[in-house]
């Protein structure tokens, strides 16, 4: 079992997402729920989720999206999930205005994407020329800076209704750049924000199956920033896994497997494994670009970046689009009853954050907060206090409540505040609509910084400036 510190000194049981725990008891009221963005992929698994929860009273569902025509659709989708989960898909509403729809919601998701396709080539393409390569490049780097400095001042906005509106709705995103956004939310707003992410549940799972040892007995601690935490403690009945696995890493990069198994590599995160003494949430291709070790020349993109999100280069900027074809395409097609809807609840945090806070049963999972909040002190005792970190928090009726964590070893605290430094000065690039913050933010960018000099670097922020200026109103 999952074991994490808290803010009361005692232990918070983090449980595994793969159990999908259904907590007993029954809501005590009915609730609404708001998604943002409900265009995104997440909205069919999400609202499946919701509306699967044992016990509750009814929930109404509000979908916004500024796109008419995928806002239609995905309302037909919803509705024929509640009408298959035994709810009234009268309950299912939908708008273009969010300012119609908030008011009274007790939980607001966010799934927002700012520009849809027309940016994703320039976040990856115009950065290449000047030698940074990226594989995901959405919530880091030149494509992640970007994205936030798109999407952050939407959000501030949605945020600024929700204080109006809805004051007392928990805030939970899954819109990246997740620490930039988060930050942003946390320094311009006054409403509870959390930010959910795959990296901690995912990476668990993987670890134990490569340990060979039942995810139910793993024993872990973890904390760092969004994409880049640390398993700091990872044992099985009271031994460490490190060993092995570090034995293990070093066999697969002298001996690499063949053919489509390469994809499974995970390369760059079996090094940092074996020279950090730790194992990092979030997949190679994302770790990557948070590093500035990996994607600075041919020979070591050669050596460690395999396909997919094993590293490869463009990769999300090649694939989304086609992502995005097939979820349209999927849609479709669960009007027309060729294809089956959301079957189990999923393992996302969504629904059992919400389950927990209207059932008061505790529920931990790992989630990005403040680090300081109130004058409490940090979660995280040895990074920015006024950033934002990915620690294990608990729900319940109270709301979401994250846990003090401590001290990062340091060689691993300095990873994650090299990449702080980037998100501090973007997020106030965006809450300021400043060009010369975004210029700072990629001269401390650790992977920018060791392919550009500081010249180029500031040429080519302006020149996506330029490319992307139809999405960026306001910056000067």
């Amino acid at each position: 079992m999952a074991r994490a510190k808290t803010g009361e000194g005692h232990a918070a049981r983090s449980r595994p997402m793969e159990e999908k725990p259904g907590m007993a008891g029954r809501f005590h009221r009915p609730i609404k729920v708001t998604v943002l963005g409900a265009g995104s992929g997440f909205t069919p698994v999400l609202t499946n989720d919701l509306l699967s929860i044992p016990g509750h009273e009814g929930i109404e569902l509000a979908l916004v999206d500024t796109d008419r025509k995928r806002l239609d659709v995905m309302h037909k989708v919803v509705r024929l999930i509640a009408e298959a989960r035994g709810c009234d898909p009268a309950m299912v509403t939908a708008s273009t205005d969010r300012r119609k729809v908030m008011a009274g919601s007790d939980y607001l998701v966010c799934t927002v994407e700012v520009s849809g396709l027309e940016c994703v080539r320039h976040d990856n393409d115009i950065p290449k020329k000047y030698g940074i390569d990226q594989c995901i490049g959405d919530t880091t780097g030149p494509g992640g800076l970007f994205k936030g400095l798109r999407t952050i001042p939407v959000f501030l906005e949605i945020l600024k209704d929700a204080e109006r509106l809805c004051p007392g709705a928990i805030v939970l995103n899954y819109t990246n750049p997740m620490n930039m956004m988060c930050l942003a939310a946390g320094r311009a707003s006054a409403m509870s924000v959390v930010g959910l992410c795959h990296s901690v549940q995912g990476t668990g799972r993987q670890l134990a199956e490569r340990a060979k040892v039942p995810y139910e007995e793993l024993e872990w601690e973890c904390a760092g920033i969004n994409h880049l935490a640390w398993f700091t403690k990872l044992e099985h009945r009271g031994a460490s896994l490190y060993p092995k696995l570090i034995r293990q890493a070093k066999r697969d990069l002298e001996n690499p497997v063949p053919g489509e198994a390469r994809e499974f590599w995970d390369r760059v995160r079996k090094d940092v494994m074996i020279h950090f003494g730790a194992f990092v949430t979030e997949s190679s291709g994302h770790l990557s670009e948070y590093l500035p070790w990996y994607r600075k020349r041919r020979d070591l993109l050669k050596r460690y970046m395999v396909p997919r999100y094993g590293g490869e280069s463009g990769f999300y900027a090649r694939d989304w689009p086609v992502w995005r074809r097939e979820s349209d395409k999927w849609r479709r097609n669960a009007i027309a009853g060729k294809v089956p809807l959301p079957g189990e609840r999923s393992w996302e945090y969504a629904s059992y954050i919400v389950e927990a806070r209207e059932k008061n049963a505790p529920y931990a999972f790992h989630g990005n907060v403040m680090n300081e909040r109130r004058g409490a002190g940090p979660l995280v005792g040895n990074l920015l206090r006024d950033g934002c970190v990915e620690v294990a928090c608990l729900a319940d009726r109270n709301g979401v409540r994250p846990t003090a964590f401590g001290d990062l070893p340091p060689h691993m605290a300095a990873v994650c505040r090299s990449n702080m430094s980037v998100f501090d000065l973007g997020a106030t690039a965006a809450i300021e609509r400043s060009v010369e913050a975004a210029i700072h933010a990629l001269y401390l960018d650790p992977l920018t910084a060791a392919v550009c000099s500081l010249a180029e670097i500031r040429d080519m922020t302006l020149e996506m400036f330029r490319a992307e200026r139809k999405y960026l109103k306001g910056y000067r």
